[in-house]
């Protein structure tokens, strides 16, 4: 078998699960594991082994830099204190707690502290394929999370796998210093990073190179940081968060939307792939497992994966109330939320590849050579926990959000009509100066000033029915325009069936067909979901035939 079947194999389960997956209404990472494990059992695929590199190198600087820049910056410093106690706090609280209980079922301290740093982290592909419906606030808490506690367990790994390997005594000293270096230096190398590219950002002409440049980025960042023994992972967010402050004045409208399209692609596959990789592990790690019996370890996985919910859960519910009685500022306690809405935070401590790539890379043998025992169990252990917190919290996490019953982000409907008036009003400001220096007829000019008049005065001066029946009538005209799109698309399909135009011709207009296609939807996008219950098409009729 080579690794181009492998891969192919691998982007067909992705495709295929994720399917059916939404056609069944069903969790979409437990289908990619339960397609994973399908393959993983088929002669073919038994004795795939996943490098962990691949996991670290490849996949995670991809993931994170595009999960952090689609994350708010804004909201990050606003819940700072939140997110750091969670992608710190918490991953230290889960390591302890996995490895008490390790060691209560028999295992030593140094590994027992080892797979406590393999499964404190969440994943961030798992907490990105559940924690789209969640409110704002709740969705960058989880996902910030995510970003940054896999550098605090990688660095927590680090240190256990020296006690173990080396024999050397713990220092609590030296262990924070190595955090403060970690963390500091990733940041520092991050942003050195962010900032060096961006005159060339600014003098970079062609879309394709922008784009190049912006899967290079997250790669640009991750391996100096790795080279110097600092956290790659913290070098990433970091990069991405400065690139993300400064890209709206840097990057072309043509390289964003190409690379956007790009990224969402990319992640997608990567994601899924990530998942698929996990589950075709699964049936190695059962056949490698050679040090204690199958049913041993299946309760000590049990044990473990029951105490990393609980931990989790445990912390939601006492260090908020306990940081409560010290801070009781006015701003502090308006963002406090309730119990109930506590609980899909709580819930959302899926496992996922980034454990399972921990667990593969710690050594087989030990610094003086000798084999390093319970290393077989430790990876099934991790296999099972993934496995249990993907087919447990996973798809019971939509009800729990339901059940939550979180409000309407008012908050943030209120900066979108804002910034829909300000724009609107700064653009009418400009039109008269910016009109004598283009030969632009008087009636354009009078339809370009009555429609920016009516998004300035759309949010304060109209009442929110008439606001919905004018959204609803231009949401109507939209889907018409969509709708004949693709009448045109069909007779143009005909024609080079017919033979009367070439493909090269087809191309050219598919491509006119499809930018019109793009806008309308990017319009009716922004158009509040009210509106956008009326007259919307179907969207299982849409899209080119004869796309590529």
């Amino acid at each position: 078998m080579t690794g181009l079947e492998l891969v192919a194999v691998v982007l067909a389960a992705v495709l295929l699960m994720t399917w059916l997956a939404r056609r069944l209404h069903l969790s979409e990472p437990l289908m990619l594991l339960v397609g994973g494990v399908l393959i993983g059992l088929t002669p073919h695929f038994d004795h795939v082994a996943l490098p962990p590199d691949v996991v670290l190198l490849l996949f995670l600087p991809a993931l994170l830099y595009w999960e952090t820049l689609t994350t708010s910056l804004r909201e990050i410093r606003t819940n700072f204190r939140s997110i750091g106690l969670q992608s710190t706090g918490l991953v230290l609280v889960t390591a302890l707690a996995v490895a008490a209980v390790a060691h209560v079922c028999g295992y030593p301290w140094p590994i027992a502290f080892v797979l406590g740093a393999v499964l404190a982290p969440t994943d961030v592909a798992a907490v990105a394929a559940v924690a789209k419906s969640m409110p704002r606030r709740i969705v960058t808490l989880l996902r910030t999370e995510s970003l940054l506690n896999d550098g605090t367990a990688l660095v927590l790994l680090a240190v256990s796998l020296e006690l173990l390997t080396t024999g050397e005594p713990f220092s609590w000293a030296g262990t924070a210093l190595r955090f403060v270096e970690s963390y500091a230096g990733g940041a520092i190398i991050g942003a050195a990073i962010a900032l060096a590219l961006i005159p060339v950002r600014r003098h970079l002409k062609d879309r394709s190179l922008h784009s190049g440049l912006s899967v290079a980025t997250p790669f640009i960042a991750f391996l100096p940081a790795e080279a110097l023994h600092v956290s790659g992972v913290l070098a990433v967010v970091t990069c991405a968060l400065v690139t993300s402050r400064v890209g709206p004045r840097l990057i072309r409208s043509d390289a964003r939307l190409e690379a956007t399209a790009f990224w969402e692609v990319i992640t997608f596959l990567l994601n899924g792939a990530l998942f698929v990789l996990v589950g075709i592990q699964t049936p190695a790690a059962v056949r490698a497992l050679t040090s204690i019996s199958l049913l041993q370890a299946t309760m000590i996985a049990t044990a473990v994966g029951a105490t990393v919910i609980a931990a989790r859960a445990a912390w939601f519910y006492t260090i908020p109330y306990l940081i409560r009685l010290v801070d009781r500022r006015p701003q502090q306690r308006q963002r406090r939320i309730g119990a109930r809405q506590r609980l899909p935070l709580a819930w959302a401590g899926m496992r996922g590849a980034i454990s399972l790539a921990a667990a593969l890379s710690i050594p087989a043998t030990t610094a003086d050579g000798q084999p390093l025992a319970q290393r077989d169990a430790v990876i099934f252990i991790t296999v099972v926990v993934i496995t249990v917190t993907l087919a447990v919290l996973g798809p019971a996490l939509p009800a729990v959000v339901r059940s939550a019953r979180f409000t309407e982000d008012a908050d943030e409907a209120a900066e979108e009509e804002l910034a829909v008036r300000q724009l609107a009003t700064t653009a009418l400001a400009e039109l008269p100066a910016l009109a004598d220096r283009f030969p632009v007829p008087e009636a354009t000019m009078a339809h370009i000033t009555k429609d920016l008049r009516k998004h300035a005065a759309a949010a304060s001066d109209e009442t929110r029915d008439r606001a919905i029946r004018r959204e609803r009538q231009i949401t109507a005209t939209y889907a018409l325009e969509t709708e004949l799109i693709g009448v045109k698309r069909a007779a143009l399909n005909d024609l080079r069936n017919q033979a009367r135009i070439d493909d090269i011709v087809l191309r050219r207009m598919q491509r006119q067909l499809d930018t019109e296609e793009q806008r309308l939807s990017m319009r009716m996008s922004l158009l509040p979901s009210v509106a956008r219950g009326a007259g919307e098409p179907d969207r299982a009729h849409q899209g080119s035939p004869t796309a590529p």
